[in-house]
């Protein structure tokens, strides 16, 4: 009876917190709601005898996925509207893919039935005294080691997937050319120069400008009284 009250309790709060995550306005929030979800779905596999599965749930997808989501959303600095001004123009499009996935998971559960022994194998512990731990990894990458390598190239079309929606060319972002460092001389960037003997150091000699940047770049400079010639600098 207690276990029956658990299953269903846990359950509602997983499928509110579930929909909260997609109908939240603030992305914050949207990850809190997403953490309360794994933590009631541990509850579920605890109550289904999978211990593991409900550690891995909590170890892993709460203390380092969701956080890590938590830390980028605070952190990056993103347009949130103007990723909503699009969707109004991809929404037929979403629309058709959201209704094909949901006619296959319509095919999927009309076809799908308990075999005759699930219903007393369902809650019990593995036979022949086989972990459970030992009989997952035995079921994932043995019999289904194909789909659980499927699942990872999809999670890895998701991963860049997100990484291409969030990135910003701020144009201020200094680039490194390989080619262009290569080509670079120590005539072009260092010069010799004859101090005599206990004259001092009256200032520090600044590396030469670039080539391409001579014109562009030096007038500037002398315009704010930086770049002057020293006392003790020749060029």
């Amino acid at each position: 009876m207690i276990a029956t009250i658990a299953f269903y309790l846990f359950s509602a709060i997983l499928l509110i917190s579930a929909g909260a995550v997609i109908t939240a306005r603030n992305p914050v929030h949207s990850v809190l709601f997403l953490i309360l979800a794994f933590f009631n779905a541990a509850a579920l596999f605890l109550l289904a005898g999978a211990e593991f599965l409900a550690m891995i749930l909590v170890i892993v997808y709460v203390g380092a996925v969701a956080v890590l989501f938590l830390f980028v959303v605070m952190m990056l600095d993103v347009n949130f509207s103007e990723l909503r001004d699009g969707f109004q123009r991809y929404a037929p499009i979403g629309a058709t893919v959201g209704a094909i996935l949901f006619g296959e998971l319509a095919l999927v559960l009309g076809g799908w039935k308990f075999a005759p022994e699930a219903s007393v194998d369902r809650l019990s512990s593995t036979s022949g005294g086989l972990e459970n731990t030992r009989a997952l990894g035995r079921l994932i990458y043995t019999d289904y080691v194909f789909l659980f390598q499927t699942a990872g190239l999809i999670l890895m079309v998701a991963m860049i997937g997100a990484i291409v929606l969030t990135h910003r060319d701020r144009g201020t972002t200094k680039r490194q050319s390989i080619a262009r460092q290569n080509a670079r001389t120590p005539a072009d960037t260092l010069e010799v120069v004859s101090v005599a003997s206990r004259a001092g150091v009256t200032s520090f000699l600044r590396p030469k400008p670039e080539p391409a940047l001579v014109g562009a770049q030096v007038d500037e400079s002398h315009e704010h009284g930086v770049g002057k010639p020293g006392p003790g600098e020749h060029g």
